[in-house]
């Protein structure tokens, strides 16, 4: 894991932790995955442990909760919106959430 500062990751960077954070991908810039729930509510509950972690780090992302899904979006805003080793620490805390 890369030491956790808000310093903007280059190409080879983000393409390196990429490799730690399974079923993420970097679209438009943003850290970016979809989890799958067989209720709403189950998305809700995840949701909430998310912001938890999130809060937890200090480091926020964008959620869109929707039925049976959940999109959690992010970027590093204290980086002018890069990607730092932040989203990818919080990625994974949200993998080990999901299961």
């Amino acid at each position: 894991m890369a030491e956790l500062s808000y310093k903007k990751l280059d190409a080879d960077g983000i393409a390196q932790e990429l490799g730690t954070v399974p079923d993420w991908q970097v679209i438009e810039g943003a850290l970016t995955r979809e989890f799958s729930f067989e209720t709403y509510s189950s998305g809700v509950v995840f949701g909430v442990a998310v912001a938890h972690a999130a809060d937890t780090l200090n480091h926020h992302p964008d959620l869109m909760i929707g039925y049976g899904k959940v999109k959690v979006s992010m970027v590093t805003h204290d980086a002018g919106g890069g990607l730092t080793a932040y989203d990818f620490e919080l990625a994974r805390r949200i993998n080990q959430i999901s299961g």
